[in-house]
């Protein structure tokens, strides 16, 4: 049995893409060269972190998510996925706790397509 808490992100300072898990079994990678802004804001209850990128907008929502907004400035952020609640007890206070990732491609026009499953 492992003692290493739950991560619901990773960094590496190598990184080229960002993984982001939608669901179990599916992902998607997205280029840190096509990224262009990120936007956080917080309610004071949860927090809610936008990244966009050329193609994909991702839309992230839970809680200390100033280090995972950091980590995508140093463009070092490789790895997002959504943690189960049931987890969330065992993230150490201070660290990151993803509820959701909302993933839409940016269509022609500037329309959008939502790819999340829920």
């Amino acid at each position: 049995m492992s003692t290493k808490p739950p991560e619901c992100y990773a960094t590496d300072p190598q990184a080229k893409s960002l993984r982001v898990e939608i669901s179990p079994g599916r992902s998607l990678l997205l280029p840190l060269d096509q990224f262009a802004f990120a936007e956080f804001a917080s309610d004071g209850k949860e927090h809610l972190l936008h990244l966009s990128f050329a193609s994909h907008d991702i839309e992230v929502r839970g809680l200390t998510l100033r280090r995972i907004e950091t980590a995508m400035q140093e463009l070092e952020l490789s790895f997002l996925s959504a943690l189960p609640g049931k987890y969330y007890s065992l993230v150490p206070d201070g660290q990151p706790r993803i509820r959701e990732i909302v993933v839409k491609a940016i269509e022609a026009l500037g329309s959008e397509r939502d790819e999340s499953q829920k």
